[in-house]
């Protein structure tokens, strides 16, 4: 499934990034109603021009970040970092600049969603790194 150098677990960390990107670049279109589907930047959820922009913005880095796992590109990886930190912070910031509906469980869905995607960021940054001779 992989290319010499690329695992199996780059190769679907690619495909999931290149998947991460259409959503982004589906956020102006506001399916499913604009509270809940605009990009959110730095923990708030954007809407009108800035979700126009920001979206699809973020869908080129993450397809540029899906090519550069897919080639085992060096750059891939500071990309990686960038991104994973950005993850971070907007899970940080999102329940501090976002009102949050009450109720225990969309506190745990939060948790559930954050976690997730910390774990896979962070995840595909460590494979890289792993591998970090054989990028090109």
């Amino acid at each position: 499934m992989g290319t010499p150098g690329r695992s199996r677990a780059l190769t679907i960390f690619a495909i999931l990034f290149v998947l991460l990107a259409v959503s982004n670049f589906l956020k102006p279109f506001q399916f499913g109603g604009e509270e809940h589907t605009g990009f959110v930047l730095f923990g708030k959820r954007t809407t009108g021009a800035t979700n126009m922009l920001v979206g699809p913005l973020f869908g080129l880095y993450l397809l540029l970040y899906a090519y550069g796992i897919w080639s085992m590109r060096r750059w891939a990886l500071p990309m990686g970092v960038a991104y994973m930190l950005y993850v971070m912070l907007n899970m940080i910031l999102f329940p501090i600049r976002t009102p949050q509906p009450p109720g225990v469980g969309y506190q745990i869905f939060g948790l559930i969603y954050a976690a997730v995607a910390i774990a896979v960021t962070g995840s595909a940054v460590w494979q890289l790194g792993r591998r970090r001779a054989e990028l090109q």
